[in-house]
Parts: C-alpha cells; sequence; structure tokens
C-alpha cells in the first residue's frame, strides 16, 4: 500500500465524495460529520477551518485532537486491504475513515458504526 498521494492531498477534495456517498444511500452530511468527529475529535467549527485551508490528510491526522481509542474495533476489508493490518499509521487512519463512511452508506446503524453497541 504504497499510494501515498494521499498524504498531501487536501481534506476538502476527497470530503465532498463522503458527503454525496453518504447521501446517495439516504444518509445526512450530518452523519459524516458525526463518524469525522467520532473518529478525529474534531468539532463543527475545526471541520469547517480545515476545509476552508484546504489541509491535506497528513496534517488532518497529525493534528486531530482525539483518536478515538475505540478504532481497534474497526476491521474488516477497504480497497482490497484489511484495515486493522495496515502498518502505516496515517493510512490506517485515512483507511478507517474510508470504511466507516462505507457502513455508513451500506445502511448500517450509527450505533454499530460508531462502536458504542
Amino acid at each position: 500500500m504504497q499510494n501515498t498521494r494521499i498524504f498531501t492531498t487536501a481534506f476538502a477534495s476527497v470530503y465532498p465524495h463522503y458527503i454525496q456517498k453518504a447521501e446517495k444511500k439516504g444518509r445526512t452530511k450530518e452523519e459524516v460529520h458525526e463518524i469525522i468527529f467520532w473518529l478525529t475529535g474534531y468539532d463543527e467549527k475545526s471541520l469547517q477551518k480545515i476545509l476552508m485551508d484546504r489541509t491535506d490528510f497528513k496534517t488532518f491526522f497529525d493534528q486531530a485532537p482525539q483518536m478515538n481509542p475505540n478504532t481497534t474495533l474497526i476491521t474488516g476489508v477497504i480497497c482490497g486491504y484489511r484495515v486493522e493490518e495496515i502498518e502505516d499509521e496515517l493510512m490506517r487512519n485515512i483507511r478507517y475513515l474510508d470504511k466507516l463512511i462505507d457502513e455508513l452508506a451500506k445502511g448500517k446503524k450509527m450505533e454499530k458504526i460508531l462502536r458504542t453497541v
């Protein structure tokens, strides 16, 4: 898994795809935000700043207020890789977010997505 170009990609350039993927399946922008906030500890104000500043993925995750300690409960395959086996921490965090958005689009309940049950 050597696609490090994503590390320098602006989060704001991928963010609309997360929203579109969710909304296409009847989910909401608010649910996408809830996932982002749960995973990273960001809030609405800090997320809007990240989007406006076009912060890259590396900085987005490096400066995350608090990565959720339950990220280790996120398992499964995304883009052909088991997320729990990805060695590079940044790539694993990016794939965690991808996996959670996929689960949202597949209709999973938020309690299951956020690993609260």
